[in-house]
């Protein structure tokens, strides 16, 4: 259960946006930039994202998450679905998060919610993620060897203009937000031409002594406001 609550952290790495077909302004360094993203990261009042993953282990000895798609509303509530694998088996699981309180739903720990207690787990309370202190913005302005990539078409129907980063994050800065990680984490942006971010690729060393695995964390819709109660 630690990795699928710490599962639900790696599923808020991102930030949702609306883009236009204008390229980004000439001159911004890679710092300005991701800087510009976390301080509309921080403004937003929520997010919508979906999770994808590739290079995971077959099994493990607990669950491994394969993907899912979730809201994250200010000032501390996230709900969503993921997809996991555990002990061989593809399942799925329910998470709601308010108040700074926890709730898992999936058929292998039983009929209804199980609250949990995150610090238990050696994680955040995926609520407070979006928060400006201590939040997942935090990553953009701690990652270092930052490089400005290509332009790429994307988004619905690539009627979008992404801007691709990449630079590295350490395992401590990974640890402190998902929970799990150890060692370097190459990671790649992808920020829209009005300055959100769309995009996060983490790679690294997410489960002990596997190859390194890869989490994409796309951005769906930004400004979200969702009413989210404890179940």
């Amino acid at each position: 259960m630690r990795v699928l609550t710490a599962a639900v952290a790696a599923s808020l790495l991102l930030l949702p946006a609306c883009s236009s077909d204008t390229p980004k302004p000439a001159g911004a360094s890679p710092e300005k930039v991701l800087a510009a993203a976390a301080k509309k990261l921080d403004a937003t009042s929520g997010v919508e994202l979906t999770l994808s993953s590739a290079g995971l282990p077959d099994q493990g000895n607990g669950f491994v998450l394969v993907g899912g798609d979730g809201t994250a509303v200010k000032p501390d509530a996230f709900e969503g679905a993921l997809q996991i694998k555990a002990l061989g088996l593809s399942t799925s699981a329910r998470v709601i998060a308010t108040g700074g309180k926890v709730w898992i739903q999936n058929d292998l720990l039983g009929d209804g919610f199980k609250k949990i207690d995150p610090e238990q787990y050696g994680v955040p309370d995926p609520g407070a993620l979006l928060a400006a202190d201590g939040g997942v913005s935090d990553l953009l302005a701690e990652t270092t060897q930052l490089d400005e990539g290509d332009s790429v078409r994307g988004g619905t129907d690539n009627k979008d203009v992404l801007t691709e980063y990449t630079g590295v994050l350490t395992g401590t800065q990974i640890h402190h937000v998902l929970g799990m990680g150890a060692g370097d984490f190459k990671v790649r942006y992808e920020v829209d031409s009005d300055g959100y971010l769309r995009t996060v690729d983490l790679t690294g060393a997410f489960y002990a002594g596997e190859p390194d695995a890869t989490y994409t964390v796309s951005l769906t819709k930004y400004d979200v406001t969702k009413q989210i109660t404890a179940p």
